[in-house]
């Protein structure tokens, strides 16, 4: 790898770490001002803070599976690993870092909260429409999940990714 890569990858492990601080603490304050508290309406009948411990996935799903949980975390951070070592020092794939990083930071908030209680702290609640109660890391997933579908879909052509590919370069010549 050259130096540019290099430092590449710093600075997304840096970002990562900044940007699952801020989901920990976040989460920190969420426990400190909320737990065994009433909700606090922030825009009244539409959106509030709402303390939930949740022992599942998305919209509760899967109750008390941590082991579970973990493992699809490992194996997911181990993918973007692997991805992102594999991208080219472009400046055309700078945002398939950002969101490969924030679904990181996700995965990593999250499966931080998993082992250390045994569920994830979430707490802000869209009353207006009942959406589940949600937390930062699932803000960095969501949102960057889909900005990815749309690189993916609409932005990068196959020849953009083909660096992603098991196959060699002979093989893939002799199409």
């Amino acid at each position: 790898m050259n130096k540019k890569k290099n430092i590449l990858l710093i600075v997304d492990f840096v970002l990562m770490l900044v940007f699952v601080v801020l989901d920990q603490f976040t989460k920190y304050l969420a426990v400190y001002y909320l737990k065994e508290m009433p909700p606090i309406e922030l825009i009244k009948g539409v959106f509030e803070l709402n303390y939930l411990e949740n022992r599942g996935a998305a919209f509760g799903l899967l109750q008390d599976q941590k082991i579970f949980f973990v493992l699809i975390a490992v194996v997911i951070l181990t993918a973007i690993v692997y991805v992102l070592l594999k991208t080219p020092y472009q400046k055309m794939y700078f945002k398939l870092h950002i969101t490969l990083v924030l679904i990181a930071s996700g995965a990593v908030g999250n499966m931080i909260d998993r082992i250390r209680h045994d569920y994830v702290v979430d707490f802000l609640y869209f009353s207006l429409i009942n959406f589940p109660i949600f937390n930062v890391a699932d803000i960095y997933v969501t949102l960057s999940s889909f900005f990815l579908v749309i690189l993916l879909l609409f932005i990068y052509k196959e020849s953009d990714l083909e660096f992603l590919t098991f196959r060699t370069k002979k093989f893939r010549d002799m199409k």
